[in-house]
């Protein structure tokens, strides 16, 4: 591989947004692709793969190069080196790599990897956190598989199309995709690809979902005709999977403290023609007063530390504080107290997260039962998804009912 110098400086400028001004990859990445109309596809996926891989790696990196936050521009290219050398790229004669220690960054590399924290780029609270909460065998495999790279994997929409049909399209754009058994709507891409900009995409006929989040939805036993609410829907991935297993009837009632993302599911749910959507603010509590005892099933997918979806967040390893871990745990038990009440007598509620910490998940599903909110609730059954196990993001569910 040859490195092109106004690649690398797209590299660089935006490692210095995301680690130096706190600004989000995903976002950043997405104005880099736009800078320049001549780069093709390898050329886009060579400036995001890059930074994304700086990203999750920036602490072993840092270690190796022998460098501090914050990074200047020079520190930058250190680090920079430091990847280039590990994936066995020849670095050009720049003057950035003038100097650039070949036999010491290869022996770093070994002696660093013999240290979980810095073999897998972690905060020393994280790692200390995972192994107390999962033990160390459990940890240790978890954080290896949430440091890969996602896979892209799509949910098909059912209200427009099959998984077959849509597979065969796809196929017609030089897409080619497999089946995942025990996933009934997945479609998993054999290589990465820019299907946002295909015509299936753009007619509605799937999302991209990981194949873990998928699960959340069927975990909700909807059935048409129901009145669902998704009382933490966001921008609505999981409203739009709960709307096409309803196919179209009944109401789903989309709820978040955020206009602007259920904005976002309205645009959404439009090309999905998923017709069955209503979207509330939660603006005072009285949005959720008014629909007390009158939901047959509620999805509380709630605020967590997301540190099961770190494959495709590896900047949030940074950003997350331990603080806000603490914090979101009230959060979680106040919405469960809260929420619980919208579901009916009979019916059935889910808690959902994408965090694989036992302290957002089981502990929390246990403190409610145990509670006077929580007394005329039982549990049905629950999951729990690692990633070193499915292959796909960290997740865990449980499945509530309500005594009739």
């Amino acid at each position: 591989m040859r490195l092109h110098r106004n690649l690398c400086f797209a590299v660089i400028d935006g490692l210095t947004l995301i680690f130096n001004e706190g600004k989000y990859a995903d976002k950043v990445i997405q104005q880099l692709l736009k800078r320049d109309k001549r780069w093709g596809a390898r050329d886009r996926g060579f400036v995001a793969e890059t930074t994304y891989d700086m990203v999750r790696w920036k602490r072993l990196y840092a270690e190796i190069a022998e460098v501090k936050e914050p990074f200047d521009r020079d520190n930058l290219w250190r680090m920079f080196a430091v990847w280039a050398t590990l994936k066995g790229i020849k670095l050009p004669d720049w003057k950035y790599f003038e100097g650039t220690p070949l036999r010491k960054i290869k022996g770093r590399f070994d002696e660093l990897s013999k240290i979980r924290k810095f073999k897998e780029s972690i905060p020393d609270w994280i790692d200390e956190l995972g192994e107390k909460e999962l033990g160390k065998a459990v940890w240790t495999k978890e954080i290896t598989a949430l440091n890969e790279q996602a896979d892209v994997i799509l949910r098909v929409n059912t209200l427009k199309t099959t998984k077959e049909k849509l597979q065969e399209v796809l196929f017609d754009s030089e897409i080619e995709t497999e089946f995942l058994a025990n996933y009934p709507n997945a479609l998993k891409l054999k290589e990465r690809a820019n299907v946002f900009s295909t015509e299936a995409f753009k007619n509605g006929w799937f999302e991209v979902q990981d194949a873990s989040s998928q699960l959340v939805a069927e975990f909700l036993n909807v059935k048409p005709g129901m009145r669902v609410v998704d009382a933490c829907a966001g921008a609505g991935g999981k409203t739009l999977h709960i709307a096409s297993l309803m196919e179209n009837k009944g109401q789903v009632i989309a709820m978040d403290i955020y206009g602007n993302k259920l904005n976002e599911l309205k645009r959404r749910a439009k090309r999905n023609g998923a017709h069955n959507i209503e979207n509330r603010v939660i603006e005072s509590t009285k949005v959720i007063k008014k629909l007390y005892d009158k939901a047959d099933r509620v999805l509380i997918d709630a605020p967590c530390s997301g540190l099961g979806v770190l494959r495709r967040n590896p900047d949030a390893k940074w950003k997350l504080q331990p603080d806000f871990v603490e914090k979101i745990k009230t959060t979680q038990q106040d919405i469960l107290q809260q929420y619980s009440k919208m579901v009916k007598a009979g019916g059935q509620l889910v808690y959902a997260t994408c965090s694989i910490l036992p302290s957002e998940n089981q502990e929390q599903v246990a403190a409610f039962l145990k509670s006077e909110g929580g007394e005329n609730f039982t549990l049905v059954k629950d999951k729990k998804v690692l990633a070193h196990q499915s292959g796909f993001d960290g997740f865990y569910m449980a499945l509530l009912e309500r005594k009739a």
